[in-house]
Parts: structure tokens; sequence; C-alpha cells
């Protein structure tokens, strides 16, 4: 294979990502050419809606997904926390990048953090799982979705519509803003999406020669914590519709610690759960997790999605 072509959206953070993936393949394999093939979602498109009324974070991917059903690509690079738990028959992930900071970041122009803010203050994300948490820290706040681009809802955090916006950290870095982090919100107090700040390679499953490109950029640790958390999601039906965070650390030579949330973005409640287990054993880590979540009443909230 001379020539790899990447379908990738065209927002600026999908566009740094392929970037980066295009820069490491191109390293590891001097005389390869790589092309990146822009395209458009339809969870790019309709930002009138929450991803969860339009359909689910699912959308970022099927546009991409047809373009290597057609030909028109190889491969496509994503944000792993929007990958749906179980992809459709003929896609695989070969390569699962080391992971960048997975914190959520507060961001705001008069605020350093969450504790800062007064009664009333309004906070812009269109993420249930964040607003979920936020309720459930401080209810007395104002959560208001808020969909576009880094850039965008920056703007409209400067433009005074927002007293305090919520962001992934490894977006804000990866796009040169993190200046504009006033605190990181951290576990075990604040959970992170299921493998969010992880990039993810997918391609068709019979496509040999595409997988063994991307064998050199699979960072097997980050694999190793993402599928544990991926596991707990798939075990509990997480998606979009439902507030549900997780996240796995590795403890001492050949431990994994996982940590589960679920959330009632309604009225503020949240369910949490966690285990240890071995390396290798992230599957049933993240399926024990998600047992434990459910046992303490998570049915109730999952089974009844805003």
């Amino acid at each position: 294979m001379n020539t790899l072509r990447i379908a990738t959206r065209k927002s600026p953070l999908a566009l740094w990502q392929s970037e980066h993936v295009a820069d490491l393949l191109r390293q590891a394999h001097p005389g390869l050419e790589v092309v990146l093939v822009p395209m458009s979602t339809r969870g790019d498109e309709v930002l009138d809606r929450s991803l969860a009324a339009i359909g689910g974070k699912g959308l970022f991917l099927k546009e991409l997904e047809l373009a290597m059903l057609r030909g028109e690509a190889d491969c496509a690079v994503h944000s792993l926390k929007d990958v749906p738990m179980e992809l459709d028959g003929p896609f695989v992930l070969p390569a699962i990048l080391q992971r960048a900071d997975p914190a959520d970041a507060f961001v705001s122009n008069r605020y350093r953090q969450l504790e800062d803010l007064p009664a009333g203050a309004v906070v812009g994300t269109s993420s249930l799982r964040r607003q979920a948490q936020v309720r459930s820290l401080r209810p007395d706040l104002v959560c208001r979705d808020l969909r576009g681009n880094v850039n965008t809802r920056l703007a409209k955090l400067d433009a005074g519509e927002y007293d305090a916006i919520l962001l992934a950290c490894a977006g804000l870095q990866r796009l040169g803003f993190e200046s504009r982090i006033a605190s990181r919100l951290t576990a075990p107090q604040w959970l992170p999406a299921p493998a969010q700040a992880a990039v993810a390679v997918e391609c068709k499953a019979d496509d040999a020669a595409t997988i063994a490109l991307f064998a050199v950029l699979d960072h097997g640790p980050t694999r190793t914590c993402v599928e544990a958390e991926r596991a707990m999601n798939l075990a509990l039906h997480g998606s979009c519709h439902v507030p549900v965070a997780g996240f796995a650390q590795f403890e001492g030579e050949d431990g994994l610690w996982l940590q589960g949330l679920v959330g009632d973005v309604a009225h503020g409640r949240s369910i949490r759960a966690q285990a240890h287990g071995k390396v290798g054993q992230g599957k049933e880590l993240g399926e024990q997790v998600a047992q434990l979540l459910l046992g303490a009443g998570a049915g109730e909230l999952l089974g009844s999605p805003e």
C-alpha cells in the first residue's frame, strides 16, 4: 500500500486528530503517502438540537463508515468516546492511541472553579453526563445546552451567553486553548465519559493491509483502560441518551481500578460504584461495575432517559 486515505469530520478538532494520526503513520512508515478525506456528518450539521434528540453520537460515524464501504477511504479517525460500544459487523478498531488528559475542563472568564459560581449561574454543556454531575454537585446552577465545535463554544462563552462552559481538557489542549482551562474536573469526585481523550482508528475487518499499518500506533495500556470503561457502558446499554461516566486506572504492576457513575439529569441524583481487578480482565471488571450500579438502582435511571 502506497497511499492511505483517512476519512475525517471537518471540525478543527477532528482534523487535528486525523492529521496527528497521519503524521505518526508517516514517521512509522517512510514512503507512505497519507491523505485526509474530510466529510460532513449529520452530527456536525444539526446544531439546534441535542445529540440525544437526533440519534446519538453514532451520527458522527455513519458517513465515514459509508465512505469506507464505497471505497472512498481506507480508514477513519474518531474520538473513541463517540464510537458506539459495539461496531457494525464489517468494522474493527486496529489502533487506539495513547490517551491524553481524560479530565473535563471548567472554562470561565470570571470564575476559577465550579464551586465559585454563584447560585443561578448558567453552565453550558450539551453532555447529559456533565449536566447530571453539575446538578448533583451544584443543584442551584442552571444547565443550558451548548452545541458546535470548540471555537464556537468558546465564542458563545466570550459573548456572555454562559457564566461557564464544560469541555474536554484534551480537546482544548490539542487545539492550543489550554490557557482557557480555569480548572480541571477530576476523579474521584467528577468522572469523564468512557474512553474520553482517546483517539481510535476504524477500518474494515477484512482490510489486512490497513490493519497491519496501524499495529505500531496501538497503545496497550490505553486500550486496557478504555476497554474496561466501554465494557461497563455496554453492560449498562449506555449511550448519549443517559448520563454514564467511567474511568479506569492502573494499580501497581497488574491491577486495574474502575469507577463508574450513572446520573439523573432531571433530579441530580447519581449512583456510583467501583471495583478492582487484574490487567487483562478489563471486560469482566467493566461488567462487574455495571452490575454493582444496577444493583444500586441505576436501572431506574437508565430506563427513563430525559
